[in-house]
């Protein structure tokens, strides 16, 4: 009986461990990695450029099913929240050839940043990202403090992103001095 309740507890505490480091990067909020993409429409997006806005990364392939089933759910949270600030940079694996995520992008009609990753730097600089979708959430002041690999919480995601929002620099650019 009570090697039941020890193992009920140690589960429970497995449960909540493993909850922190969803939400959590691993070792807590750290610096995002300052890395530079080049989107889908050949422009360079440098994320330290983006300080002073949430910005949103994950990683996606198309031939990733629960990556498609998300870019609805994206989509509705970037057009609701970029007039505030949110940022978006979905960020291509290097083994998906750019014709075919230029193709999806076009007709899923994907409002926010489609970056290509050919080489890969932006999956290792970010931790070697190998399983899609891998999301990371920068805070304003440019520390991850969100990582998820897998489906998206869309309902906690949100809130987290308000709350960003709300706060009074959240959408001011960092300066430099």
């Amino acid at each position: 009986m009570k090697s039941s309740k020890i193992f009920a507890v140690m589960a429970g505490l497995l449960l909540v461990t493993a909850g922190i480091f969803v939400w959590f990067a691993p070792g807590g909020p750290k610096a995002a990695p300052d890395i530079s993409v080049f989107t889908a429409d050949g422009e360079q997006v440098a994320l330290s450029g983006l300080q002073g806005n949430p910005v949103l990364v994950t990683f996606w392939a198309t031939t990733c099913r629960t990556c498609v089933r998300e870019i609805p759910d994206l989509a509705e949270l970037y057009r609701e929240l970029a007039p505030q600030g949110l940022k978006i940079i979905a960020i291509a694996m290097y083994y998906d050839p750019p014709d075919r995520v230029l193709a999806m992008r076009k007709a899923r009609d994907i409002p926010y940043t489609i970056a290509l990753d050919i080489r890969a730097d932006a999956a290792r600089a970010f931790g070697n990202v190998r399983l899609t979708p891998t999301a990371f959430l920068v805070a304003p002041d440019g520390r991850i403090v969100y990582r998820k690999t897998g489906k998206l919480s869309f309902k906690r995601l949100r809130e987290d992103i308000l709350s960003m929002l709300k706060q009074p620099a959240a959408h001011k650019p960092v300066q430099a001095g």
